[in-house]
């Protein structure tokens, strides 16, 4: 993925809730525009921010070459439950 291509995801007005899907099976939720980073050739995500004191636990290093697809969560939640009534 393109770091301009995430930024414009990042940027959207209103902001809607996304899930990174990387190689490998893995997937971050990005619930909050400030909880990730767009470089040039990487993504820096804040993982488990403590809804209290918004302090975060860590930052997982992505690179944008890994990043495979990108979905709005809540899309991603309404195909699963379609799909379950079948």
């Amino acid at each position: 993925m393109r770091a301009e291509e995430l930024v414009q995801i990042v940027r959207r007005q209103p902001f809607v809730p996304f899930r990174l899907f990387l190689t490998g099976g893995r997937t971050h939720d990005i619930r909050h525009p400030e909880l990730i980073w767009v470089q040039k050739a990487r993504v820096d995500v804040a993982v488990d921010p403590d809804p209290k004191t918004g302090v975060i636990d860590r930052v997982d290093f992505l690179s944008l070459l890994h990043i495979v697809r990108v979905e709005d969560i809540e899309a991603t939640t309404t195909k699963r439950k379609s799909n379950g009534k079948r």
